[in-house]
């Protein structure tokens, strides 16, 4: 079984018992949240698809740690004009593994 949700703004596919890594959710680490922006919930074949969301589906998971990600690396230049430039970023994680999913 898995199902397709929409968490902060990102589609992702999910299956019972997995981590996901989304952006950063302001709830508290160990805390449960509620997603009901389901889009798509498939059940041993039974594909149930949402216009645009599945209506009474719901997705819930436990906040597990907030992280950073990896650093992603910007380069920039310019040839044969000296023009350099180095920028890097570190996007901001949160953890959540899924606990349920009902429809």
């Amino acid at each position: 079984m898995y199902a397709i949700v929409e968490i902060a703004g990102q589609q992702f596919k999910i299956e019972q018992g997995r981590k996901v890594y989304v952006h950063r959710l302001n709830a508290e680490e160990g805390s449960q949240v509620k997603f009901d922006r389901v889009m798509l919930v498939d059940n041993d074949g039974t594909v149930n698809v949402g216009t645009p969301t599945v209506s009474g589906a719901e997705v819930t998971a436990t906040v597990v740690n907030h992280i950073k990600g990896d650093k992603v690396l910007v380069f920039k230049k310019k040839r044969r004009k000296g023009y350099q430039k180095m920028n890097g970023h570190r996007q901001y994680l949160t953890t959540l593994k899924i606990d349920s999913i009902t429809f």
